[in-house]
């Protein structure tokens, strides 16, 4: 799902475009992809709230006792605000996943702005906390953005582990997808959302499996604050 290039900063001179992997070389302290080599894991759900699907998936982490970071879109919080509360009650760190799931690489600064903090004032406002996370839709962020990002200590958390579930897979090739390349500090991509006619039955029917396999191998469940030793919230 993440674009193969970024454009970059036209302040920096560059002539080209620096990719994904340069600016997390770049930028280490603000681009993160995973966490330290450690028995922990990290489980995020992108395009929530989705009353389709996000309660299920928060029914299933409840259930097996496990905290989740979730990516929330302003527009859908906006319409389902009782399922954003609901993360925050039971316990899951919350990220800016956009306003309206925008590719951040084909908007201007001030737009971009916009798309963070206009979430973020939604976010604050059901939560009554404001998130210094911020997923990139698409994984998609200009060098410029992601300065600007850093200038108010916002961190771009992407991933390395990703299931692919919004293909609409099932739950054997979501499970598989995970499994496979989950290791030490990983960072795992799923959703909990999605578009008209989207299909996440196979993320929420391989949840549990994938929880108690890779607690069978001694892997802790955290969220992102967690697992990138990240301050409180503003």
């Amino acid at each position: 799902m993440a674009s193969s290039s970024i454009d970059t900063n036209p302040r920096s001179g560059r002539s080209d475009p620096l990719t994904l992997s340069q600016l997390i070389k770049k930028y280490p302290d603000t681009f993160r992809t995973k966490g330290l080599s450690s028995q922990q894991i990290a489980l995020t759900f992108d395009d929530v709230p989705d009353p389709r699907f996000t309660p299920q998936v928060l029914d299933a982490l409840k259930e097996h006792g496990v905290k989740a970071t979730f990516f929330v879109v302003g527009s859908r919080a906006e319409k389902h605000p009782e399922l954003v509360l609901r993360m925050k009650q039971e316990g899951h760190a919350i990220g800016n996943h956009s306003y309206n799931h925008a590719q951040f690489g084909k908007l201007s600064l001030a737009q971009f702005q916009d798309q963070i903090q206009r979430t973020n004032e939604i976010i604050q406002k059901i939560t009554g906390e404001a998130t210094l996370l911020i997923r990139p839709p698409y994984g998609d962020i200009t060098e410029e953005q992601l300065l600007w990002a850093r200038k108010h200590q916002y961190k771009i958390v992407n991933w390395n582990v990703d299931s692919l579930d919004w293909k609409g897979l099932g739950k054997d090739e979501v499970k598989s997808n995970v499994l496979s390349a989950a290791g030490p500090g990983a960072i795992v991509l799923q959703h909990a959302g999605g578009g008209t006619g989207s299909d996440l039955s196979g993320t929420i029917e391989a949840l549990p499996e994938i929880i108690t396999e890779l607690r069978s191998q001694g892997y802790e469940f955290v969220t992102l604050p967690e697992l990138l030793s990240l301050s409180e919230p503003r």
